[in-house]
């Protein structure tokens, strides 16, 4: 059984045959099976036929039958080792069915004998953020936390910070609808406007910094300005700002204001030199 796993990791890593990974997992699987007795090492090998067949049904896109595969492995869901536990959460997590590990996580937490368990808390983890959490289950996730279910899974520093997830999660349903006359597009058109409006801001501060910075250089600054100037209009020139938007309307106009400050500080002083010594 032993190379039987070694070779099922080699078609799976080495040759990339997902089919033949699998069938080779399947089929040790159930000579394993029909052994009268079953020892520590038999239990370790078949977590690992177990890991090697979960990973290559998700490489064929057979994620679906994977829980109905790992039930068929094991008599009891309470009896699935907590490395297999953690492995399809996530894998359904990652695939956007959360719901289907919810039942299996949840009977498998309740057993009082895997409270005992190497990973038990990695599985109620993963549980709360993977599954509870992102169906809304705020109750059950509470339960979880005050130890009501898991036999205190979490230490104080993970509780009172699962206990933050679960506020913002219920904070962010809480939040009111959007008008429906406003439009599909709306929700997408303020985000981009808030988002812009503060990078408009931050912008507009560094480039007053600059000016001032380039200020405070003195006369034999005009070419770091001239440079300065430069690059704004670059700046402008390849981000080509859409003036149509809103937000376009502040920064073009605070951008107008500041390059007429920079350009009366560069050029004026010469301007009024030539005009001095035109009158003269």
């Amino acid at each position: 059984m032993s190379n039987m796993l070694d070779t099922a990791a080699e078609q799976m890593m080495v040759h990339r045959d997902f089919q033949a990974a699998f069938d080779t997992c399947d089929k040790c699987l159930d000579t394993l099976a029909n052994m009268e007795q079953e020892d520590n090492r038999c239990g370790e090998i078949k977590a690992g036929f177990c890991i090697l067949g979960i990973q290559a049904l998700a490489e064929l896109n057979q994620w679906h039958g994977v829980v109905f595969w790992v039930l068929q492995q094991y008599e009891h869901q309470v009896k699935i080792p907590a490395k297999i536990m953690q492995m399809c959460i996530l894998l359904y997590s990652k695939v956007g069915e959360p719901a289907v590990m919810q039942e299996a996580a949840r009977a498998w937490l309740r057993c009082p004998s895997n409270s005992r368990v190497i990973g038990f808390g990695t599985v109620a983890e993963l549980y709360l953020l993977h599954v509870l959490v992102p169906l809304g289950h705020r109750d059950e996730a509470l339960e979880l936390i005050d130890g009501e279910v898991g036999c205190g899974a979490f230490t104080e520093d993970q509780r009172q910070t699962a206990l933050e997830i679960v506020e913002e999660k219920e904070r962010q349903n809480q939040e009111p609808p959007l008008n429906p006359r406003i439009g599909p597009n709306s929700e997408v058109t303020a985000q981009t406007v808030s988002t812009q409006g503060a990078l408009i801001h931050k912008l507009g501060t560094m480039l007053k910094f600059c000016y001032r910075k380039l200020l405070l250089t003195g006369s034999g600054s005009f070419p770091l300005r001239r440079v300065f100037l430069a690059a704004v209009l670059l700046y402008m020139l390849f981000l080509r700002m859409d003036p149509a938007l809103p937000s376009s309307f502040m920064w073009i106009s605070k951008l107008h204001q500041l390059l007429k400050q920079m350009w009366s500080a560069m050029f004026a002083p010469y301007y009024q030199a030539l005009t001095q010594s035109k009158g003269l």
